[in-house]
């Protein structure tokens, strides 16, 4: 009992020698993920996001219009931007530059005065001295003044001084920096599309403004400049579809001091694309404007609907009332306010939470818009036409639904019968492997790990959803099934990401035609219906080999896999063989060709298989492509096959 209380006691010697106070930006480097969200690859570009948003703050306040971005070949990069430049001269309180100051000290800068900036994406003072905190260098040069200012610093402690070393005529401010890799140990390779994603939105977002994006790696250059701002930005995304009315509807007005600026497109589709941001923040999470948006939307349809006494239902039909759900079907848009004082969730500010920019989105909207209705009657009637469709299929699809309940593909029920399912019931350690056909799937079942390995056999290509409503989704039996097996419902009102019962979802299809055509499918599935799954890190795509190839010498053998041409003569070429008869190549046409020890061996074995992972880096992008390949538009396809012809090197016919 003595030596238990004289452990208590040192225990609970706990006084002011405890308390450990982080000063400056050791904070910071202790705690990274609370200012950036993250230490893998989205805190590693939100670095570049929080340099390129002090140069697009400049650019709101009317004094820039360029701004560059460079990833150099040892991924340090570099922001340029021509806007007034970061103050130099002395700060009265701090005894320092004030460039030194807005490095160095965090919840510092001028955001917090009222004169120097009328909005903000970074308003937390944090972004650039967080940057400085997390590199493991970082390189500061000011144009200002007629003069060319300079500091250096490493892992956020200036070499130097400020220093004066030139002179010049132009105005702005370049920042070089690199990743500390003390802090970044999962990765510091910059993905160019996630880069150019957001400087893209940036472009769309600043009407005229130029951003560039050079990737010295690989020596890939992009400019981003749309004068159409809004309008460029919805045509960009309807790229691809059948716009229902030629022209984008604009709305740009000031509500109670809060600018609001929208534009929109109906198109044939039958999902709805809107992006949301607050002072070119994209709040992928919303927030109040967007749910200010989608009330004002749909009362004011509604409104223009029932005057015009377009919804009402003939004979026995009853009247029809429209959803938001109806109205914003085939809907691409683009939300943006302005806000002196945005109130995010957290620094990387997904939601938006300030109660009165949703009252200022709805009048903007509910005015703006009902006037276009009236003054464009047959735009209005067109798009009143379109919602009444969706209301039809609706009901559709409600029944499909309840269809759907009744046989457990929504609640979570039994599982398909056809699912091979594995003895686990840790889901974060449990896979599903979606296979190309019965014969792959038998195979797949013999030379599985019965322990955390499910199997589901697919017969023949699902349907393509790109051109079906959620009703005929749920009419399709192996759609059904897959939803049934993975426990998470399906679409946004169903789907429940806390449910899936499978933390890997591996698509194995054959290395042909057909094969790449059913995991397209797939993909393009859970894209619209569950993206969440792609969000999350959950899809996969198993890489199966092409070749084996054995070499036999007297009675001893050993063979090696080759998942393509080139790899293949390489192997052979290091085989060294003396005669062709030590020498066996075999080529699978499908997974069905080989053998459960073999399929275990090369594609289901965790410590020897290859597999993809999914990423989306680029939403707008890969919106695009889907549309491309699987929609019902055939000329830009055809056009993208012509354009990519030469790359195809080996064609399955």
């Amino acid at each position: 009992m003595a030596e238990n209380e004289e452990q208590y006691e040192d225990k609970s010697n706990y006084g002011a020698d405890n308390i450990k106070v982080l000063k400056g930006l050791s904070a910071v480097r202790k705690r990274p993920a609370m200012y950036i969200g993250s230490t893998g690859i989205k805190g590693l570009h939100h670095l570049v996001f929080e340099v390129v948003d002090n140069s697009i703050d400049e650019a709101m306040a009317g004094y820039c219009t360029r701004v560059d971005v460079v990833i150099h070949k040892d991924n340090s990069i570099t922001v340029t931007d021509n806007g007034r430049g970061i103050p130099v001269d002395m700060h009265a309180s701090e005894g320092k530059s004030a460039l030194e100051v807005v490095l160095t000290v965090l919840h510092a800068g001028g955001k917090f005065e009222e004169g120097s900036y009328s909005v903000s994406g970074g308003l937390h003072g944090v972004g650039v001295s967080c940057v400085n905190a997390l590199s493991s260098w970082l390189k500061v040069t000011v144009h200002r003044q007629g003069k060319i200012w300079f500091q250096s610093y490493q892992r956020g402690v200036p070499d130097e001084p400020v220093k004066s070393i030139g002179e010049s005529k132009k105005n702005g401010t370049i920042v070089s920096f690199l990743p500390d890799i003390q802090i970044f140990a999962e990765t510091q390779e910059y993905h160019y599309d996630i880069l150019s994603q957001r400087l893209r939105e940036l472009a769309f977002l600043n009407k005229g403004i130029t951003i560039t994006l050079k990737d010295e790696r690989d020596e890939r250059f992009h400019e981003y400049c749309y004068p159409g701002g809004l309008v460029s930005f919805v045509e960009f995304l309807n790229e691809n579809k059948a716009p229902l009315y030629k022209e984008a509807i604009y709305i740009q007005k000031t509500s109670n001091d809060i600018p609001v600026e929208i534009a929109m497109q109906h198109n044939d589709t039958y999902q709805e694309n809107i992006f949301s941001f607050v002072n070119n923040i994209n709040t992928v999470d919303g927030g109040t404007h967007l749910a200010g948006f989608r009330t004002a939307f749909t009362r004011t349809i509604n409104n223009y609907a029932n005057k015009n006494n377009l919804l009402k239902g003939k004979g026995k039909t009853k009247d029809i009332d429209l959803t938001g759900e109806d109205v914003r079907e085939g809907l691409t848009c683009v939300v943006s306010v302005m806000i002196r004082n945005p109130q995010f969730e957290g620094q990387t500010k997904g939601k938006l939470g300030n109660s009165e920019a949703k009252s200022a989105v709805e009048s903007v909207v509910g005015d703006v818009l009902g006037t276009f209705f009236e003054e464009n009657p047959s735009i209005a009637r067109k798009i009143v036409e379109k919602c009444i469709s969706a209301a039809v299929a609706r009901d559709a699809a409600r029944m499909a639904k309840q269809l759907a309940r009744r046989k457990g593909v929504l609640e979570g029920g039994g599982l398909p019968g056809k699912l091979a399912d594995c003895s686990g019931r840790d889901p974060s350690m449990c896979e599903l492997f979606l296979v190309e056909g019965d014969s792959a799937g038998g195979s797949a079942k013999s030379g599985r790990d019965r322990g955390f390995q499910a199997i589901l056999p697919l017969k023949g290509k699902i349907l393509n959803i790109e051109k079906a409503r959620i009703d005929k989704v749920l009419a399709n039996e192996e759609i059904r099934t897959i939803v049934q097996a993975l426990g998470t419902g399906i679409s946004e009102d169903d789907f429940r990401i806390n449910d899936l019962r499978y933390h890997k979802i591996i698509i194995m299809t054959d290395a042909d035609v057909d094969g790449s055509h059913i995991r397209t499918l797939l993909l393009t599935f859970f894209f619209r219906h569950m993206p969440k799954l792609i969000e999350n890190g959950h899809i996969y795509i198993a890489q199966p080999p092409l070749f084996k190839i054995e070499k036999k010498k007297g009675k001893s053998k050993f063979h090696k896999y080759a998942f393509n041409e080139a790899e293949k003569d390489r192997i052979v070429k290091e085989m060294n063989v003396e005669k062709d008869s030590e020498l066996v190549i075999q080529r699978y046409k499908g997974l069905g060709e080989m053998n459960p020890d073999q399929l275990a061996e090369t594609t289901l074995q965790p410590d020897k298989r290859s597999l993809l992972q999914i990423q989306l880096e680029d939403v707008v992008e890969a919106d695009n492509i889907f549309t491309l390949l699987m929609g019902e538009e055939v000329e830009p396809r055809r056009k993208f096959i012509e354009d990519n012809a030469s790359n195809v090197k080996n064609l399955d016919i």
